[in-house]
């Protein structure tokens, strides 16, 4: 009886550590040189590319706020996903809908713990640099007048509560993953989940004053290429390295993100040449991360001419949506996440549906290739996120706002610039 109780209490202790042993534990040294390469390319993407991105084209007076809550996102985010976030994404559960605390604080995982091909500890930062730039692409809707301390509760509610659910729904195992639903590297999870949190956030805080009747004029435009340059260079670990291997779906992944970005920025520049008679940098290189998120969600399942359509497509919808759409109906969407990242990730994901090839990945056959429930279960796959998260999101907002004693700066520091007033520091010394 004693043997049986000891017996017991061993299987349940090393439980975490035994499963996460179980799957293949051949480590190969090139997938994992690889993946260490992808994830550290993933890292930069956040606190220097995106940063410089979206801090570019936010207005002087709040360039350091967004660099700071940029920053701050990728902190918090990091800390959150190694404490429990993986945990709730990727823990083992009978459950489709979200994960178990079975690695909470990494129990369980150690230097000898693989996955696949890689040490398990790589796979669980690779993850998170994926959870830190999602939440961050949020920021993008909100610059100008979230106060910073809701943006810190906000971020923790949001990675905790949206983010990991849908996380384990794709690539967790979830109900998604066993729908069917295609999306190598985060149309679902980071693109369209993101955008549409955005929105929301967006409209539950109001336009920024003089919206729609004063100029609003980026800082920058010039930080704004180079953090687009910045975030071309990370995405090629974003989408390569979901391949989690050195092998030719990583390389057609590099091949077809590299195109489809090109293509995106074509798209968009020869758009807004012919609608504002003037082909702006500021429109290239919204163009490039159009064809980024368009071709995440297919880089490792379309070819070459799928690339070539899905950048195109992505750069044409992502102009529109933000040149037309957004002002004729009026929402005050700062920076564009939601008419860049929400919309041409739904695009991205309805065009894995479509061009998905089996000769690139075995079991990925989209319509074009013969089976045209591809599609259906891709729409499902978009709706699904669109509701979870922004209801999801809604309801974050107001736990936000309860916490904090609202989410809107105060109208003389939006006003005055949340640099000065906030942070106490100035981008420019224009004096």
């Amino acid at each position: 009886m004693k043997l049986k109780g000891l017996s017991i209490f061993f299987m349940l202790f090393f439980m975490p550590f035994s499963s996460a042993l179980a799957k293949d534990s051949v480590l190969n040294t090139g997938d994992t040189a690889w993946i260490i390469v992808a994830t550290a390319l993933v890292m930069v993407m956040t606190p220097a590319g995106l940063a410089l991105f979206y801090g570019g084209m936010s207005r002087f007076k709040n360039l350091l706020n967004t660099f700071a809550m940029t920053f701050v996102a990728y902190c918090i985010a990091s800390v959150v996903w190694v404490v429990w976030g993986y945990s709730l994404a990727f823990g083992e559960s009978s459950s489709s809908l979200i994960g178990s605390l079975n690695y909470i604080l990494l129990s369980g995982i150690d230097v000898n713990s693989i996955s696949g091909t890689i040490p398990t500890i790589l796979f669980v930062l690779f993850q998170m640099t994926f959870a830190c730039i999602t939440v961050a692409l949020i920021l993008g809707s909100v610059v100008d007048r979230i106060k910073f301390s809701s943006w810190i509760v906000f971020v923790i509610l949001w990675v905790t509560f949206i983010y990991t659910p849908v996380c384990n729904w794709v690539w967790g195992g979830g109900w998604l993953s066993g729908l069917g639903a295609l999306d190598f590297a985060g149309g679902n999870v980071v693109h369209i989940n993101a955008g549409v949190a955005g929105l929301v956030l967006s409209l539950v805080l109001g336009k920024r004053i003089g919206y729609g009747k004063e100029a609003m004029f980026p800082s920058s435009v010039t930080l704004t290429a180079l953090g687009a340059a910045l975030l071309w260079f990370g995405w090629f670990g974003f989408n390569a390295g979901s391949a989690l291997a050195a092998d030719g779906i990583a390389a057609s992944a590099f091949l077809v993100t590299n195109t489809a970005a090109a293509m995106g920025a074509l798209g968009w520049m020869f758009a807004e040449w012919i609608y504002n008679k003037k082909p702006t940098v500021l429109g290239i290189a919204s163009g490039v991360v159009a064809g980024l998120v368009g071709i995440t969600p297919a880089a490792g399942f379309v070819n070459l001419p799928a690339s070539l359509v899905i950048g195109l497509v992505a750069g044409l919808i992502g102009f529109f949506s933000v040149a037309v759409i957004k002002h004729k109906i009026g929402y005050d969407d700062s920076l564009d996440a939601f008419g860049v990242h929400g919309v041409c990730g739904m695009w991205g994901a309805m065009a894995t549906g479509l061009f998905a090839c089996p000769s690139i990945t075995k079991g990925a056959k989209g319509l074009f290739y013969g089976n045209p429930g591809q599609v259906w279960i891709q729409f499902i796959s978009i709706i699904a996120t669109v509701a979870f998260s922004a209801i999801g999101t809604f309801i974050v907002i107001y736990v936000t706002k309860i916490l904090t004693g609202g989410l809107r700066v105060d109208t003389e520091d939006e006003i005055a610039g949340l640099d000065n007033s906030l942070h106490g520091e100035r981008a420019f010394e224009l004096d």
